[in-house]
């Protein structure tokens, strides 16, 4: 080997390698996704994901604080409400005074333009047949039914201060009809987070114990397959055609290859979300001394970060920024 091809050279010391480091990872570029739940006094930890609470109104805003002291980039949050505000349609998720527009205000109200409040605009957390949408007679969802509940819901969210809106759903237009619900009364400057790229995966579960899902069967006809991969660059165009201001891909570890894609094709910032299944392998691992919890959750990060996010949701936001810091 001569003196001319040693790449070793540049990993000798951790300066070094700091020094040339292709992929950065940065408190700035990553959010929390908190759960506000209905009837708590405190906050309660979600048995499948230690670490991870549903909270109280009270909870929520102290953590909050934390993750903006931590210089987190934003916080996404989830609502849970009582299992007798469920119904049909979700008719809690754009109410005013339903758990998820009660804690957007608070977050609003609490840590203000210091980071970037979203809200999940999707109705399965609110409906009490689980799917995320309005059922036709037949018990499929309903995607022109669906968008009007979105627009809804949006108008709701935007109101109580969200500044990002989280299109979760999958329906097909999304992103345009809550795009021009919004500009209809003035609300332009509220952007749209798309989810470009959801798939139906198995690694859902624990995010559905946090919510408190009464879903039955499957959402299969409307997330993507897990075999497409062309399918999310045709779903990342109609977003951006709709005027999607960030696109993200959902799960992020399973589904680096279409995060590359998509980040590869998309002219706005593009997210991924590392979701409660990858944040309880990762955990699970951890906890019976099969790896090593820290180096693994920031490799975990740097990887999604490397196939071309410049934003990651992950549960582990705070504890990361602090490590980065």
């Amino acid at each position: 080997m001569t003196g001319t091809d040693r790449p070793r050279r540049l990993r000798r010391t951790p300066a070094l390698r700091r020094l040339v480091a292709e992929t950065t990872l940065e408190p700035r570029q990553l959010v929390l996704p908190m759960f506000v739940a209905d009837g708590l006094d405190e906050g309660r930890e979600i048995g499948s994901m230690p670490g991870v609470f549903q909270h109280s109104m009270d909870s929520l805003r102290k953590a909050a604080v934390d993750a903006v002291s931590a210089g987190v980039g934003g916080l996404m949050l989830f609502g849970v409400p009582c299992p007798e505000d469920k119904d049909a349609v979700g008719s809690r998720a754009s109410d005013p005074e339903g758990i998820l527009n009660r804690g957007l205000r608070a977050l609003s109200e609490e840590v203000g333009d210091a980071t970037v409040v979203m809200a999940d605009t999707c109705l399965d957390e609110f409906t009490d047949h689980g799917h995320c949408g309005v059922l036709s007679a037949n018990g499929a969802v309903d995607n022109d039914a669906t968008l009007h509940r979105y627009v809804d819901m949006a108008l709701a969210q935007a109101e109580a201060g969200a500044d990002l809106l989280g299109t979760s759903g999958m329906m097909d237009g999304q992103v345009g009809a809550i795009r021009r619900g919004l500009d209809a009364v003035g609300r332009t400057d509220t952007g749209i987070l798309a989810y470009a790229a959801k798939y139906a995966s198995a690694f859902y579960g624990p995010f559905r114990e946090a919510v408190a899902s009464t879903l039955e069967g499957d959402r299969r006809s409307y997330q993507q397959d897990p075999a497409n991969r062309k399918e999310a660059i045709r779903e990342l165009e109609l977003d951006l055609a709709e005027g999607a201001d960030i696109v993200m891909v959902k799960p992020a570890m399973s589904y680096l290859d279409i995060l590359r894609d998509v980040a590869d094709r998309s002219n706005v910032p593009v997210a991924a979300y590392q979701i409660s299944g990858e944040y309880a392998m990762i955990t699970a691992a951890a906890e019976r001394g099969w790896i090593d919890r820290r180096a693994a959750i920031l490799e975990s990060l740097t990887g999604i970060r490397r196939a071309g996010a410049d934003i990651v949701l992950t549960y582990w936001a705070v504890e990361a920024a602090h490590w980065l810091s």
